[in-house]
């Protein structure tokens, strides 16, 4: 099948040989996004992206990227357009607010919700980054099995590779659910719960290794495929990158 724009990404987390191509996608997505925001595109300056950005904010693991990104310009346009949204969203709130007791009980819900206590907790389930990876993300789960029903080479690949990890793995699986059917879907389980099981197996056997070699007697023994266990297996179990440094804008 002949690669279009939107499969390169996906054949290109396939080709990687990584422990999971959607671990793959998912940090070349939140790169590129971050890049979008603060990048040399200079996107922070257009009011219409600070629009947005103001409106969703961010969660405190994309910040703390930003911050990590580099910078400080771009950043400090975005806090001040976004501080001035919400002190004024913080005045209106507290200016409408009247406190009352709580008339919760054991046996009976409080009759009305805070209503500044409700706000606070919107503003931290919403982030711009995290909103853009997951529309993004959806996608190229669609795209994997838009690949998986028209590509024989790219299904060869993913037979082939090392699997998902655990938390991807069942986006795959759900995402199976909906998308196959009938011989389709229970050819897709045929052939994914083995290669889960297989490659969860080799890491378990590179992590034990990697115990084997802080014995004396296997001092001047190969590693083998043991050196990088430790993080090939958390990403396996939990997915991500643990020994990946900060993504930086290049200067």
């Amino acid at each position: 099948m002949k690669e279009m724009l939107y499969t390169i990404p996906l054949n290109d987390a396939v080709n990687a040989n990584d422990e999971c191509p959607f671990c793959f996608i998912y940090r070349k997505t939140k790169e590129d996004i971050i890049e979008y925001v603060l990048g040399s595109c200079a996107s922070y300056m257009e009011s219409d992206v600070r629009d947005l950005t103001d409106k969703a904010g961010f969660c405190r693991e994309h910040f703390k990227n930003m911050f990590e990104y580099g910078n400080t310009l771009g950043n400090a346009w975005i806090l001040k357009t976004h501080y001035k949204k919400t002190l004024k969203e913080m005045e209106n709130k507290f200016k409408s607010y009247s406190p009352k007791r709580s008339s919760k009980s054991l046996f009976r819900p409080a009759s009305s919700a805070n209503p500044i206590v409700e706000w606070l907790r919107d503003r931290e389930s919403s982030c711009y980054i995290c909103e853009q990876i997951a529309q993004t993300y959806k996608r190229y789960l669609e795209t994997f099995f838009y690949l998986y029903k028209n590509d024989s080479v790219f299904v060869e690949k993913v037979k082939k590779s090392k699997g998902f990890c655990m938390s991807h793995f069942a986006d795959v699986l759900e995402q199976a659910d909906e998308t196959l059917s009938g011989p389709d879907l229970e050819a897709f389980y045929s052939d994914m719960l083995p290669l889960m099981k297989d490659n969860m197996e080799r890491l378990f056997e590179d992590v034990s290794w990697m115990i084997e070699k802080f014995d004396y007697k296997n001092k001047e023994a190969d590693w083998k495929n043991s050196k990088d266990a430790i993080q090939r297996g958390m990403q396996k179990l939990k997915g991500g990158y643990p020994a990946d440094g900060p993504y930086k804008m290049q200067k």
